[in-house]
């Protein structure tokens, strides 16, 4: 199995004058591709931390982070940026799509941030990724003519579109009635069926389950991680409308 993410005794201090805020303790941590994982804690736990450096959003003070295979403390800025800009998709609580841009826009815009400029044909690529979360019939709608699980579509589309070798999802659930929860939820167990490697925070029990791994954060220590017996949230979500 091939290690996508390795954190070694990873340490994140934020200095508030002399004071410090031990945000991380010593974190070990190996997700392989093809792995869904869930982070859960409380607030105050770490979580967010964690996934800001994972997404290379911020850096550890201390300990090393392996992308596969790659130490991100010796890469330049520019490498770094490549890692962020085209190797992870972040899908976030509040969609962050732009209102007064259609779907298929608001999919397009990571290829732009494309430094090699390896990508052509970038309405296909947008269109491809939204066909894949079911939109395709979406394309051209503003977010204002889209419903909550539909703007959660386009933002899981948005992050598919550079073909990454993770995604980081933040509580991508939490504005969500239930039924389409678990919709969302059927998307990302389907992508991880293709092999997409999925790291997803949320503070609900009740969608943790969804992943193969649940990891438990408390004071920034990894407390617990342990695999499940995944629930098919697709099957749920069926037993909710009959």
């Amino acid at each position: 199995m091939q290690r996508v993410l390795e954190l070694k005794d990873l340490k994140k201090n934020y200095y508030m004058g002399d004071y410090i805020v031990k945000a991380l303790h010593g974190i070990n941590l190996k997700i392989d591709r093809g792995d869904f994982v869930a982070v859960m804690g409380a607030s105050g736990s770490g979580k967010s931390t964690l996934m800001n450096i994972l997404g290379c959003l911020d850096k550890p003070t201390e300990g090393d982070y392996f992308f596969e295979n790659k130490n991100i403390n010796l890469l330049n800025d520019d490498e770094y940026a490549e890692i962020r800009n085209n190797k992870i998709g972040f899908v976030f609580q509040g969609f962050n799509l732009l209102p007064r841009t259609t779907a298929i826009e608001n999919v397009e815009l990571p290829l732009f941030y494309d430094r090699k400029k390896e990508k052509k044909n970038f309405k296909e690529l947008a269109a491809s990724a939204l066909k894949k979360v079911g939109l395709q019939d979406r394309l051209h709608h503003h977010p204002n003519k889209l419903s909550g699980g539909q703007q959660q579509r386009v933002a899981i589309a948005r992050a598919l579109v550079n073909d990454p070798s993770v995604i980081l999802a933040d509580e991508p659930t939490g504005n969500l009635d239930t039924a389409t929860s678990l919709d969302i939820i059927s998307i990302f167990q389907q992508l991880n069926q293709q092999k997409i490697t999925i790291v997803l925070v949320t503070h609900e029990p009740s969608i943790a389950v969804y992943a193969k791994r649940i990891i438990n954060m408390r004071d920034g220590h990894i407390i617990d991680d342990k695999k499940t017996k995944q629930r098919s949230a697709k099957q749920d979500l069926k037993k909710i409308q009959e």
